[in-house]
């Protein structure tokens, strides 16, 4: 429930956000932010769209868009391809060195995970799989690709690159579960090492399609290439994350303590 016109303490008329000595864009992301801090908007609420914010703030629909898109990338807001605009949930922790599988981290933060696989191929590989693999273009490899959801908000594209010659079944697989499980249990391979690129970038395509997102839309890529137990490079995997939805947190103590350990 929008709360602009009240004249209650709690909420802000239209005459105190236009006397606030602040730019235009900054009142109106100062205003934006009290009605979600205030818990007038909560999470998942969708906002008003950007013509009926423009003619309430009596300014344009690309002073409206800036206030938006700074408020999304502090992971406030976030936007459906021709849906609107809502309030964002809080992000999620990542430690992208964890050993716990996707499931197993969103129930550690009292999150609902679900995974949907969307397609599955082999092929051989080219291009930055190939660089990844340290492969040349007549390696055969296997990509699963599955989308990821959050509380039934899909917030993260995954593409898994395998190379062919060490899983030669795993595309009988239930590959909607975890892969390290899979490749733990089926064929005896443990995460020993893994490498990690994190890079801001806009969409592609089908990742944009997939998240909600209108192509070219920044995401959050982050490039795995992981090692088993007898130090083979056996995998890559491209992670696409919608931004709002994730803040990536590595505790170097935690990891000191992971390692003393094993």
């Amino acid at each position: 429930m929008w709360g602009f016109y009240s004249e209650s303490n709690d909420t802000w008329t239209r005459s105190e956000i236009l006397s606030q000595p602040q730019t235009q864009l900054g009142r109106i992301k100062t205003a934006l932010k009290q009605q979600i801090e205030s818990g007038i908007i909560n999470e998942g609420d969708k906002l008003p769209s950007e013509r009926e914010l423009s003619e309430l703030f009596m300014t344009t629909r690309i002073t409206i868009k800036d206030a938006l898109v700074s408020l999304a990338t502090e992971g406030l807001l976030y936007r459906e391809e021709r849906r609107g605009w809502y309030v964002s949930p809080q992000r999620i922790e990542y430690n992208p060195l964890s050993r716990s599988h996707f499931h197993q981290m969103m129930r550690e933060q009292n999150r609902i995970a679900q995974t949907q696989l969307i397609d599955v191929r082999s092929e051989l590989a080219n291009g930055d799989v190939a660089q990844a693999l340290q492969v040349d273009g007549f390696t055969p490899i296997h990509i699963i690709e599955r989308l990821r959801y959050i509380d039934g908000r899909a917030v993260l594209f995954v593409e898994n690159c395998l190379k062919a010659d060490l899983f030669i079944d795993i595309l009988q697989q239930d590959l909607t579960q975890s892969l390290t499980g899979i490749y733990q249990t089926r064929f005896g391979y443990l995460t020993s090492r893994s490498r990690f690129e994190v890079i801001p970038t806009s969409a592609p395509a089908h990742v944009a399609k997939a998240l909600n997102l209108a192509q070219g839309q920044a995401v959050l890529k982050i490039c795995r290439v992981n090692y088993n137990q007898f130090g083979d490079l056996m995998d890559c995997e491209f992670e696409y994350w919608r931004p709002d939805a994730v803040m990536i947190r590595i505790d170097s103590q935690e990891e000191k303590n992971r390692f003393d350990i094993e």
